[in-house]
């Protein structure tokens, strides 16, 4: 019988790495959401969407910070296709939206945050990659499934998943016309960059489904959680931000929809952490 498969050394190493980039760059969006002219590599004009991708970088880090600690593959990989697909996706954003970096400007800080940007995103996802070849090669096989999902967590896990993927290639696809779905005022590259996190999200909860098992659940539900917190506290700040109107139904649909992720991710973590001490 073949043994069970572990993380690499390399695997966790990239992991850690790239979750201190997330960190850097969550704390500096979600806390400077109004400096994005000084301290950020594009200016972003409405702040609440700062935020949102501020939450999403403090999400990520969560994310990604538990699976490095990881030592099984299995109840590790849930977070690499996710970041692999929203690193490669980013990059390819930016070199669309090149134009709107801070490319020319006069202030030494906001320029080499620029170029931190582009070349993070330039690297990683290749080294990302790699890795991953090295690691889906490496000997041993899956551990059994312990504690399986029940089909109504699966069923509203795949909803939320399928409607942040559809979302996700709208607004990154067609920003133009899928801008007005979204609760507030987006542009071009921020729709993209928002429709980019949805479709990093949407993997990581298809894949839970996939995985069906508690055990290997645990960092994608902790980073469900966190990031629907950090939303709503977002809504809390920015209530009255460009474009969102509290009579719009679809501003009611957003916040419904962000409920019911700290739902999932709350009851997902509570489980996960049960079965991971029983």
């Amino acid at each position: 019988m073949s043994s069970v498969k572990v993380s690499t050394k390399a695997q966790q190493t990239i992991l850690y790495l790239a979750s201190a980039l997330v960190l850097i760059m969550g704390l500096i969006l979600y806390f400077l959401s109004d400096n994005t002219a000084t301290y950020f590599a594009w200016t972003i004009g409405v702040p609440l969407t700062a935020a949102f991708l501020g939450a999403g970088y403090l999400a990520s880090f969560i994310l990604e910070l538990m699976a490095a600690r990881e030592q099984i593959w299995a109840r590790s990989r849930v977070a690499v296709p996710a970041v692999l697909l929203f690193t490669s996706l980013t990059f390819i954003i930016t070199l669309v939206h090149l134009d709107k970096f801070h490319l020319g400007v006069s202030n030494p800080l906001t320029l080499m945050l620029t170029w931190a940007w582009i070349i993070v995103y330039a690297i990683v996802p290749f080294i990302m990659g790699i890795i991953l070849i090295m690691q889906v090669r490496a000997q041993g096989s899956n551990p059994p499934i312990i504690a399986a999902l029940p089909n109504w967590f699966r069923l509203i896990l795949g909803l939320q998943a399928a409607i942040m993927l559809i979302l996700g290639l709208a607004l990154l696809l067609f920003p133009e016309t899928a801008m007005p779905l979204w609760a507030w005022e987006l542009t071009p590259l921020t729709a993209r960059a928002i429709g980019a996190w949805l479709l990093g999200m949407g993997v990581a909860g298809a894949q839970s489904v996939s995985e069906n098992d508690w055990l290997r659940l645990r960092p994608a539900m902790l980073a469900f959680m966190s990031y629907a917190l950090l939303q709503l506290i977002n809504l809390l700040r920015y209530p009255n931000a460009s474009g969102l109107d509290w009579s719009a139904l679809k501003t009611w649909l957003y916040l419904a929809f962000i409920l019911s992720i700290l739902v999932i991710g709350a009851f997902g973590t509570w489980q996960a952490q049960k079965h991971r001490e029983a």
